[in-house]
């Protein structure tokens, strides 16, 4: 039956992704996506509450023509890139797809045929996770995408071409392309999937065809497929040294044999940064925010860098007993962590702003991934869930409100309260997700904390200290400028479309059920898997005091979104400490008889943590790291560095 339901999951989103390409009217698309966005998330579902309790579940599953089919598409996507590579004249992007190109065609000739793996499809409690993110969250943002995507071609110039059906052909082909990687126990069949959500977001960012939106996406094009040379190098290095390409057998040689998955761990390790956009990587996911919304949240929440840090994480037993690859994740997630959130501080563009911690909270998982103990891989599973609920809540909002006030800018949003009061809800309840107490973000970090004591690793812990005040500040301006209510502005909120809505309130029931149910959540999911990989959890976690939070939040969101219809309560005009002279312009007489309107602005620091001085720092350093423990691991430098 497990079987089964992986084939649907896997190959019932390219069946949809292919009719959207074939059935172009826009009612069609608009009920297929309706219909096919309830289905994935309804079986991704189900197929999690029918394995709660399993454990890990090997699947003897081996296809000799899907191992010749995953070759032939990892081909045709190189050769597919090459065709844009030459349209564009786009030459360092074709030397890395020639490179890549014939490494895998090397590869496949000298090594695929000969290793069998029986057990090709494998998951665990930390894959039922993945499930759930991937097609609720993932699903909820394709149907999000109706109706921005109507809007958006609205706004489109007269006479240009609707590229909607390939638009949302490649949304449902990249949930095929993450369901494959979380499922894939065969390394030749993870690196597949891994390659099509590379295409699939080269395609979305230049969705728009514009000189930007073609450069970012040759931007991620280049830094992911350096990532899949190092993938496909870990594969050569694997088959040569361990012998096998089966992900849970190189994982258990690892452990006990360390000294032979070294180089195909920081190969690995070097993919999974790349997919999640750490430094020195970070530009590809900061230039992915030139694609419409729909791209930006499924790239930031629900797959592409949830690929990395996922692929991260099932390594962490590794690092444990590798300090070598250890201190380089460890390294570069905590750097990223640190310095994209003080660059967050100087952002006044919402989906920037959104970019920056999105990348720095996959630095926080990247670290906690590279500390490797069971505290830490806790940790890191909490964070990718609430991450990828609360983002995605926050990208869909801005998108939104951007629609109807014409602005993603956050001093654009003042009074969004009165204009988009539920949206604005919304939006509050995102941001707080993300740095609030007791939401669940703070108690993940709490145990990254707990994991970096136990370690003695002082560094990390200052650097989460100062990156999550940095957090604080960024968030806490944000959540003010929607907080504020005053005046009497025009309610733009009524002409939000319904698909809009749908996802938004799916986002939100997420944010606020997750947190709300944080001791389930590890009972069933995150304490399983960490005892399925290390055989014990030493963290004596308090189930009373996460039942605790999880009331704090009832209460925290029941005030929230006490009174959510419409106020039949008198307004009254604006007292401005004098005499008003326009309520509606929020003007005031002042002390010379002139008139001065009340505004407030926020303080972004551009002098202090602008990008251009602190992004240079990161790059740089996490440059020559990577390149140090790569030199140390090729000259074979004792592991106990």
């Amino acid at each position: 039956m497990a079987l089964q339901m992986i084939g649907f999951l896997v190959m019932f989103p390219l069946v949809v992704a292919a009719l959207l390409l074939i059935l172009r009217s826009d009612g069609i698309r608009s009920a297929i996506v309706w219909v096919s966005g309830i289905v994935v998330a309804l079986a991704s579902c189900a197929f999690v509450v029918m394995n709660i309790g399993a454990g890990e579940v090997l699947i003897e599953f081996s296809w000799e023509p899907l191992d010749h089919l995953c070759t032939a598409i990892s081909c045709l996507i190189v050769v597919t890139i090459l065709a844009f590579c030459v349209k564009y004249r786009n030459v360092w992007a074709a030397l890395l797809a020639v490179v890549q190109l014939v490494a895998v065609i090397y590869f496949e000739s000298a090594y695929g045929a000969e290793i069998d793996i029986p057990n090709g499809l494998y998951f665990d409690s930390l894959t039922l996770l993945m499930v759930f993110i991937i097609g609720v969250i993932g699903s909820g943002i394709c149907i999000y995408a109706i109706g921005y995507m109507k809007d958006f071609q609205a706004h489109e110039p007269k006479g240009a071409r609707d590229r909607r059906p390939t638009f949302f052909a490649l949304m449902f082909l990249f949930l095929a392309a993450m369901f494959a990687i979380v499922f894939s126990n065969n390394m030749e069949w993870l690196f597949t999937g891994w390659e099509v959500t590379t295409v699939c977001s080269f395609l979305l960012i230049g969705y728009t065809k514009t000189p930007e939106a073609i450069r970012n996406a040759f931007r991620q094009i280049i830094m992911n497929l350096a990532g899949g040379i190092g993938f496909v190098v870990a594969l050569y290095v694997s088959a040569i040294s361990v012998g096998t390409l089966s992900f849970n057998e190189f994982i258990s040689v690892g452990m006990t044999h360390p000294e032979l998955t070294v180089i195909a761990l920081i190969a690995l390790a070097f993919a999974g940064i790349t997919k999640a956009a750490q430094m020195p990587f970070q530009t590809w996911l900061l230039g992915a925010m030139v694609a419409p919304t729909p791209t930006s949240a499924l790239l930031h929440s629900s797959t592409m860098v949830k690929a990395g840090v996922f692929l991260l994480i099932k390594l962490a037993p590794l690092f444990l007993v590798t300090p070598l690859a250890s201190i380089m994740v460890m390294l570069v997630g905590a750097i990223t962590f640190l310095l994209c959130s003080f660059m967050a501080i100087s952002q006044t563009n919402a989906k920037r702003v959104l970019a920056y911690s999105t990348i720095a909270n996959l630095g926080l998982i990247t670290a906690c991934a590279g500390v490797g103990t069971p505290e830490a891989v806790w940790a890191a599973g909490f964070l990718i869930l609430f991450h990828a609920a609360a983002k995605s809540l926050l990208f869909l909002c801005v998108g939104t409100a951007e629609h109807h006030i014409g602005s993603r800018d956050i001093e654009a949003m003042d009074l969004l309260f009165d204009r988009m009061p539920r949206l604005a809800r919304f939006m509050m309840l995102g941001i707080m997700c993300m740095f609030i107490a007791p939401f669940g973000m703070l108690i993940a970090k709490w145990a990254a904390i707990v994991s970096f004591v136990d370690m003695n690793q002082v560094a990390l812990l200052i650097i989460l200290a100062f990156g999550s005040a940095a957090t604080f500040m960024f968030w806490a301006k944000w959540l003010g400028k929607l907080a504020g209510i005053a005046g009497q502005p025009e309610d733009v909120e009524l002409t939000v479309h319904r698909s809009e809505w749908f996802a938004i309130m799916v986002m939100a029931v997420l944010v606020i059920v997750g947190c709300v149910l944080i001791p389930l959540i590890s009972d069933f999911f995150i304490e399983p898997y960490v005892v399925s990989v290390y055989g014990f959890f030493g963290q004596d976690i308090a189930t009373g005091n996460l039942w605790l939070a999880s009331i704090c939040v009832a209460v925290v969101v029941i005030v929230l979104f006490c009174g959510l219809g419409r106020s039949k309560a008198r307004r009254v005009d604006v007292y401005l400490s004098g005499v008003s002279r326009d309520d509606s312009a929020r003007s005031f007489q002042n002390a010379l008889s002139g008139t001065t309107e009340a505004t407030v602005r926020n303080w972004y620091m551009k002098e202090y943590f602008g990008e251009d001085r602190i992004a240079f720092v990161g790059v740089v350093f996490n440059s020559v790291l990577m390149a140090a423990v790569l030199a140390c691991a090729i000259i074979g430098l004792p592991l106990g560095l």
